[in-house]
């Protein structure tokens, strides 16, 4: 069997995922035969350094012989049992480390599917919430700018970044939407800091506008990774959490992308030093092996909807597959190695090697900016460096290096005219070189007229 034969077979049955199916009439998928550490190999042999952890899930390389030992010793326990008046030994014991894990308050642990469910369980939670509580004004939610929160109509609401957005704007309910702090737009000299606190303002004066008709302020924490890894500095935050408080405004944070190491700490609000009232998780919760979410709140948010059946106020969002127990296993070996291997002290030094190995970007004459949030390095490539004039979307830079990258032996997918790392934590400083190597020379390529 080859790369050849799979291709033929996969085009004539799948439909891929982002994808414009007849962009593979000149560009030809890989399928992947297997995977080990950093690396998957495809089925004529060549090996792919993947980059962006397939879709920022994986944390601890492919195969991962710890997580795999868990699984195979949970497909001879129980697979799966409904979590609707049925519990089970893995759901539990997850639930109670990821509280324990959580910033101090979030005390209770709704399972879900995947970061678009986890987001339509918080938003549906947040408006019953104000509904139990005989609120019924509160019905809309107010979002950042270049916002991405999945692509269910819900999440997919409060998102916005057009390209997903638009075809579907007629079905999505109307949302209140502020500038982002994205600090890519700060003036020259400015700091993180001090662009991020001034452009506060927008978010403050929405909230006060809005106060009794917003159920929640939904973000993602530092990085807004879908919109082009766009990022802001913790204090933004600060003042979200103070400014949602005053207001009596419930804040969201979604945490999907960002969580569990990624922005240098094990959740990304922890840089603020605050607890959001729903905090929602996935990707890296099972280290990339199934898919499984949650959102964790509070003992207040979950005492508004516990009540005798005849009053109708329980919450009966429900998915099948809600707290599986392979997936819930999954994500206990996960969070195994994070204690056992002291992760997020040893990402230190691999936030480091990114950080020394991505800095000659500055230099490079299309390379608008190089940022960096923990283990996420981003190049922004742009026609006219000092004004800050992107390359046309049309013109799929972007793709030119992702082409490069594969021809090279590694796996990007950037976004737009965004190359970006996402890397495994078992990445090594050479890999990382490597990877530089290539998006130097594939930024070359794809600037070079």
């Amino acid at each position: 069997m080859n790369n050849r034969d799979l291709i033929e077979r996969d085009l004539a049955v799948l439909w891929h995922p982002c994808t414009q199916m007849k962009d593979h009439e000149l560009l030809p998928m890989i399928p992947m035969r297997r995977g080990d550490g950093v690396w998957l190999e495809d089925f004529d042999g060549k090996r792919y350094l993947d980059a962006i952890s397939s879709w920022w899930v994986n944390l601890f390389g492919h195969a991962n012989p710890r997580i795999n030992a868990a699984l195979r010793d949970q497909l001879d326990t129980l697979e799966h049992v409904l979590l609707a008046g049925c519990s089970h030994q893995p759901a539990i014991e997850l639930a109670e480390r990821l509280v324990a894990l959580a910033p101090n308050g979030l005390t209770r642990c709704f399972y879900a599917d995947s970061g678009s469910s986890a987001i339509e369980v918080a938003l549906k939670m947040s408006y019953h919430y104000w509904r139990n509580r005989g609120r019924s004004t509160k019905t809309k939610f107010i979002t950042l700018d270049n916002s991405y929160h999945g692509e269910t109509l819900g999440a997919l609401a409060v998102g916005n970044v057009a390209l997903y957005t638009e075809t579907y704007r007629p079905l999505l309910m109307d949302v209140i939407t502020v500038a982002s702090p994205d600090c890519f737009h700060r003036e020259q000299g400015e700091s993180w800091h001090a662009y991020s606190e001034r452009r506060f303002e927008p978010m403050r004066a929405a909230i006060e506008q809005h106060t009794d008709e917003v159920c929640a302020v939904i973000v993602e924490p530092l990085v807004q990774c879908a919109g082009g890894m766009r990022m802001y500095d913790a204090v933004y935050l600060k003042l979200l959490r103070e400014a949602c408080d005053s207001a009596g405004i419930h804040l969201i944070a979604d945490e999907v992308a960002v969580g569990f190491g990624r922005t240098g700490t094990m959740f990304a609000c922890e840089q603020a030093g605050i607890t959001p009232d729903f905090l929602c998780l996935a990707k890296g919760l099972t280290g990339g092996y199934l898919p499984l979410s949650a959102v964790l709140t509070t003992d207040t948010v979950y005492a508004a909807f516990y009540d005798d059946y005849a009053t109708l106020k329980a919450f009966l969002h429900s998915h099948s597959y809600t707290g599986n127990a392979l997936a819930c296993r999954a994500a206990l070996a996960t969070l195994d190695i994070f204690a056992g291997d002291d992760v997020i002290q040893n990402n230190a030094r691999l936030i480091a090697a990114l950080h020394t190995a991505t800095q000659p970007f500055c230099d490079h004459p299309h390379v608008a900016e190089v940022r960096q949030t923990g283990m996420i390095v981003a190049l922004e490539m742009c026609r006219d460096k000092n004004a800050r004039v992107p390359y046309p979307w049309q013109e799929r830079r972007g793709l030119r290096v992702y082409q490069h990258a594969l021809r090279r032996g590694a796996l990007l997918r950037p976004l737009g005219n965004v190359v970006y790392f996402m890397p495994p934590y078992v990445i090594t400083e050479g890999e990382i070189g490597f990877l530089a190597e290539i998006a130097r020379a594939g930024i070359d390529i794809a600037t070079a007229d």
